[in-house]
């Protein structure tokens, strides 16, 4: 696990102790963790979060359930990408991808993922609270892909500006990330999303 992260993640949970949402979000992925309940289990309590994807696992809603038991002893946030019949079913926030996708109303967190100006618009409409601007650097979860750079997440997180009326929604990074790479955003960043970086 990259501790760097972790006390960076510490850092922004000091600076605002009220926070609801937690600064540090593990993304499991079928290829590279494909037992993802390890991994859960070793999150620092209270100071993350876990996004569900797992799409194509044919008991995905049994290893769903086995993870909300571990987030709600862990105090771990969760949230399940794509599915909002099934994150309703657990009481679980939704995160929509590209923020996209036509739900019904959703009480709880709402996140979205966004990978250009279209899509940060998108996860306006969708009233998300925070998101996932990616990918910041080459990661192995799309290889190929060229990175945002420090440049470009710092220019899309600018589009998430308040709007009168409505909550602000919190821009995360997610791509590559790791404890110097969190760091080198800036204030700006409100958490980081990662993978590898806690195994």
């Amino acid at each position: 696990m990259d501790s760097r992260l972790i006390a960076w993640g510490r850092a922004v949970k000091r600076r605002d102790p009220q926070a609801q949402i937690p600064p540090l979000w593990f993304f499991t992925d079928a290829q590279r963790t494909p037992d993802p309940l390890a991994v859960i289990a070793r999150l620092p309590l209270g100071l993350c979060g876990v996004v569900l994807r797992h799409d194509q696992d044919p008991d995905r809603a049994r290893l769903a359930r086995r993870v909300a038991k571990i987030c709600r002893a862990r105090r771990l946030a969760l949230i399940i990408a794509g599915d909002a019949r099934l994150a309703a079913s657990l009481k679980a926030g939704l995160h929509l991808r590209g923020g996209a996708g036509r739900v019904r109303p959703h009480t709880g967190l709402r996140s979205a993922s966004a990978h250009d100006e279209a899509q940060i618009r998108q996860a306006r409409r969708a009233d998300v609270a925070l998101v996932f601007i990616s990918p910041v650097h080459p990661t192995a979860s799309h290889p190929g892909a060229r990175g945002l750079g420090v440049a470009g997440w710092r220019r899309l997180a600018a589009r998430l500006t308040p709007v009168r009326g409505k909550a602000p929604i919190k821009p995360f990074a997610l791509g590559g990330m790791n404890g110097r790479h969190a760091r080198n955003l800036g204030p700006a960043c409100a958490g980081v999303g990662a993978i590898d970086a806690f195994f």
